[in-house]
């Protein structure tokens, strides 16, 4: 669970989200999978689609399908979502990175302001 917490957080805490929400959201999403790898599409409401979608867009879930035949001839898509766990332990262990200084001669451009360059019409 803290795994989830902190990779929600190093994602969408990142753009805005509070850590309340964070927390909640997590919890949420565990409600869901518990012990499990994956989750049936059928158990979902159509909120709970749009939540899964955002976070298959953040890298927190995919998707798979599998096809039955039935006995009636028909073919019978079956879908799930996948808890990708390495993805979360990946996102949950990420440090920020922090940049560095540059030390090429290159970096003395930088420290010319604005009015300086035009200037040099």
């Amino acid at each position: 669970m803290e795994d989830v917490v902190t990779a929600l957080h190093n994602t969408l805490g990142k753009k805005g989200m509070s850590d309340g929400d964070i927390r909640k959201l997590a919890e949420y999403l565990m409600s869901f999978f518990g012990y499990t790898d994956e989750v049936i599409d059928n158990r979902l409401t159509s909120e709970d689609r749009d939540v899964f979608y955002m976070l298959e867009e953040e890298g927190f879930l995919t998707t798979t399908q599998e096809e039955v035949h039935l006995k009636k001839g028909k073919l019978w898509r079956i879908h799930y979502w996948i808890l990708k766990k390495d993805q979360i332990l990946r996102l949950s262990r990420r440090q920020e990175v922090v940049p560095q200084k540059r030390d090429d001669s290159s970096a003395v451009y930088d420290e010319i302001s604005d009015e300086q360059w035009s200037g040099r019409k």
